[in-house]
């Protein structure tokens, strides 16, 4: 096993919803690299607005890619066009960062967080060139 970029001192946390497929391999590979975790199930614990909002500030990532976009509340609430940028129905960063805080189903997932990284969704090749 090469030697992880992870600072061994942080707890890294792995959000997932355990039926998820995608979840279960990201889940899978963390454990076939020896990577340690503390697992949270993001329909039983949402991520709240304080975290999701520091968290998408350290990604760098646009809020739209902390959407399950795929998902069935995603599309239940009509998300695609509000989300959209236009301009009547168009939410701010504030807003959809609330709204993520509202439904864990809301959110992307897998998520993995450490002190300096933050990953959405499960790319083996992202994973490793951040973790390994």
């Amino acid at each position: 096993m090469k030697n992880c970029k992870i600072n061994r001192r942080f707890k890294m946390l792995f959000l997932c919803y355990p039926k998820c497929s995608t979840c279960q391999k990201a889940r899978k590979w963390l454990d076939e690299h020896g990577i340690k975790y503390t697992e949270r199930h993001i329909a039983e614990k949402n991520p709240t607005y304080d975290e999701l909002k520091v968290w998408y500030q350290q990604s760098g990532l646009p809020i739209k890619k902390f959407f399950n976009t795929s998902g069935l509340v995603y599309k239940e609430m009509q998300l695609k066009d509000k989300l959209r940028g236009l301009p009547k129905q168009s939410m701010s960063e504030e807003e959809q960062l609330m709204l993520l805080a509202t439904h864990g189903m809301l959110v992307k997932r897998p998520m993995v967080i450490t002190h300096d990284i933050v990953l959405v969704g499960f790319k083996e090749a992202d994973w490793e060139g951040a973790l390994l």
